[in-house]
């Protein structure tokens, strides 16, 4: 049996493949970040397991994370996403979804991609912690902090340091994983060859 994190609820499978395949592993492109912060923003006040469940249901409601698909919604398509009982309907985190969708193509256009902006906060390379047990889990941090204060002055909103701590591990930026998880040296070992640099 393989040793993963302490904060990992065993008992369902669909959390064991999110750990095992997605969480922590370094991502590059924006679609995907875009999908991310969606979903964390999402999650503010929420248990991540929860939007984890309903991942489906916002990818199908919010155009397979097209982002400029989002950013050019309007009035009619929050009406409609209101009453989608498969996402959170809460009009402030849909508004702020079509928000940070039309923030996010800023920064696309003010550094060429948002996988550039995004992963300069850690000198293009991923953050490695050491987890030997659940007191060395953060809930934020200064990179944190700073990130989530530049998102906030572009605009985006449900984004603060707690929430893009959350963001930074779902992405890779940050290595997360207990010391004892299986995982945590199979992504270091992952992209030893990739230059984050010339992203």
């Amino acid at each position: 049996m393989c040793t993963r994190c302490l904060w990992l609820d065993q008992s369902k499978e669909d959390y064991i493949q999110y750990h095992d395949d997605e969480w922590g592993v370094p991502v590059l492109d924006d679609r995907t970040l875009f999908e991310f912060i969606t979903l964390e923003s999402a999650q503010a006040g929420l248990s991540w397991y929860t939007i984890l469940k309903k991942r489906d249901a916002y990818k199908q409601a919010f155009a397979d994370f097209n982002v400029q698909l989002v950013a050019s919604m309007g009035d009619e398509d929050v009406a409609r996403l209101l009453t989608e009982s498969s996402i959170v309907r809460n009009e402030k985190k849909i508004l702020a979804t079509i928000n940070n969708a039309r923030a996010f193509i800023n920064i696309q256009n003010a550094f060429g991609s948002f996988a550039k902006y995004q992963w300069q906060f850690v000198d293009y390379f991923p953050i490695v912690n050491n987890i030997a047990s659940k007191a060395d889990y953060q809930s934020q941090s200064e990179i944190s902090v700073l990130f989530a204060k530049d998102l906030k002055r572009r605009g985006f909103k449900f984004l603060g340091p707690t929430t893009v701590y959350a963001h930074m591990q779902a992405s890779g930026m940050i290595n997360d994983h207990d010391n004892a998880c299986f995982r945590k040296a199979q992504i270091t070992t992952s992209y030893s060859h990739i230059d984050f640099a010339t992203l």
